[in-house]
This record gives structure tokens, sequence and C-alpha cells, in this order.
């Protein structure tokens, strides 16, 4: 029996924290949120996190999201 993986993939936005380290969102799924204390940790935090949302959602037969990309851009304000 040949077990079929899928391959699901988000965007993730790192913001760096005054403090040090990266606060972590992914758009798709508004209620995960992680955090590390450098990219690679956030990174790795963000994949865990991703990987444990959708094994639930997979297990209590919920709706996987799909991938939303923000729109980022830099306005300019006079004052």
């Amino acid at each position: 029996m040949v077990i079929k993986m899928k391959i699901y993939s988000y965007t993730v936005v790192f913001e760096p924290v005054k403090e040090g380290g990266y606060d972590v969102v992914v758009p798709a799924i508004p209620e995960l949120c992680t955090f590390g204390e450098t990219l690679e940790e956030a990174k790795a935090m963000a994949e865990d996190a991703i990987r444990c949302y959708l094994e639930s959602a997979l297990r209590e037969g919920e709706l996987i999201p799909e991938d939303k990309e923000p729109s980022v851009e830099r306005i300019a304000v006079r004052l």
C-alpha cells in the first residue's frame, strides 16, 4: 500500500520584535501565531504550528484553508 502525502504551502509573515526575536503569523490561519528567538527558530516554529493545525483539522474533518498572500505596501504620511 502506497501512502500519498500532500504538501501544503502557506505564506508566513515574520515580524521582528523590538526586544529580539520574531513574531510569526499565517494570514490564511489567523488563529495561528508563534514566536522564535531567531529567524531560523521562527521558521521551524511556524512549520510545526502549521503542521499541528492541519493534522487537527484533518482529524476533525474540517476544511483545510487556502493560502492567502497579504498585500504589503509602504505608505508615506506627510505631517
